[in-house]
């Protein structure tokens, strides 16, 4: 399992106090949830008065025998000690839900995380976000699809959060990068401990680009089937929207469509071909009422009133100025593309036959096809139903 580097770490951990101390040993202590450490919180003063509670008292809080004997041992604080170290050592930081940085809109789920491990600029996790999300193994329509979405509302300031999974997540994760605008990926593991390991320089680019990484579990945690499924609700919980790009019949994505109805966030998901497996999820929420999208527009279109006026309110001022105006730097064509693109229109679509023949002395079919995809891609281009083609720019 990969680590990342000391040097690549952006967030400081403030000196030992003893409200996080508790929180921390809440959180280690055996067979406690988060639900239940913040239902034991709410009748306490503070979380730190749980260090001079009585045995009995502690029993009194519904904690189980084990975590109530292990926090009157002074084993808890202990272990929270030895662990603020680790974190320390890291330059990362520990937020519980007592902190003025603990994100609101994560307080409104049904079982917030007590603590979260976070690597990073901390600020990040009180912005209106998107989840991005979907399966592991996108075929390069959903890669492409989650990338270029991804790319476009980053750019407009929408805060684009993911898991970092292989697949899709990625995906979603390198379109804001290409935006040069900062990501949120949340964790499955410990924050020292990046998965898969093939994305630790991906982990490096996020946080040396002003991006953060999040979990609810401690330092040096491995990765284990159980904790990414209950790492979706922080997905979901962090975000104003959840999109869905491509996930079959199968799989943790739909964990995380479920918890963004349960959480009253909205639903977005990118149609897909209806007899590819990876589309059975999006087709399925989209019949159950998730909002379709096959542009950033459509779900800028949904976003609510008052996070539409913030995110314009951080835009560029030469932005402002032609709402049309493409905000990434131009892209040069390859002369294939530029064919394409020559034949094309904006207020008429043209049928994949009609292309090839338009252009049959200058390209070959796969010349087209490949030009096609690429310029859909980068958003000059989007096909609609039958395989027509029009021109966005």
């Amino acid at each position: 399992m990969s680590t990342l580097p000391q040097e690549t770490i952006c967030a400081t951990t403030p000196a030992l106090d003893e409200e996080r101390l508790a929180w921390l040993a809440l959180v280690l202590a055996p067979g406690l949830g988060p639900k239940r450490i913040l239902d034991a919180v709410k009748n306490l003063d503070s979380a730190s008065q749980i260090f001079t509670l009585p045995l009995t008292s502690l029993e009194g809080l519904r904690f189980p025998a084990e975590a109530a004997q292990f926090i009157f041992d002074g084993k808890a604080r202990q272990a929270a000690e030895e662990e603020w170290a680790r974190v320390a050592a890291q330059g990362a930081t520990v937020v519980t839900y007592s902190c003025p940085e603990y994100p609101e809109r994560l307080k409104e789920i049904y079982d917030p995380p007590p603590v979260l491990w976070v690597r990073g600029a901390v600020t990040l996790l009180s912005r209106p976000g998107i989840a991005i999300v979907g399966t592991r193994h996108p075929s390069p329509y959903g890669s492409g699809m989650a990338e270029i979405l991804a790319r476009d509302l980053a750019v407009r300031r929408l805060l684009i959060i993911s898991g970092m999974a292989r697949g899709v997540d990625s995906c979603a994760h390198k379109g804001a990068l290409a935006a040069r605008m900062p990501t949120v990926a949340v964790w499955g593991t410990g924050i020292d401990v990046v998965y898969p390991k093939e994305n630790k320089k991906l982990a490096e680019e996020i946080l040396a680009l002003g991006g953060a990484i999040v979990s609810e579990l401690p330092m040096g945690t491995f990765p284990a089937p159980q904790n990414f499924p209950r790492r979706n609700r922080i997905l979901s919980g962090l975000s104003v929207a959840v999109l869905v790009v491509e996930a079959a019949e199968n799989s943790g994505t739909r964990v995380t469509a479920r918890c963004a109805a349960e959480q009253n966030r909205d639903l977005f998901a990118v149609p897909g071909n209806v007899t590819s497996k990876g589309s059975w999820t999006p087709n399925t929420l989209i019949k159950q009422g998730a909002k379709l999208v096959a542009t950033w527009e459509d779900v800028w279109e949904e976003l609510p009133s008052h996070v539409k006026l913030e995110l314009e309110a951080e835009a560029p001022a030469e932005s402002k100025s032609e709402t049309t105006a493409s905000l990434l730097p131009e892209q040069v064509l390859r002369p294939e593309e530029a064919i394409v693109l020559e034949v094309l229109r904006t207020d008429e679509s043209l049928q994949i036959d009609e292309i090839l023949e338009l252009v049959e002395t200058q390209l070959t079919s796969s010349e087209v096809f490949t030009a096609l995809f690429e310029l859909e891609i980068t958003g000059r281009v989007r096909c609609l139903p039958g395989k027509n083609y029009v021109r966005t720019m």
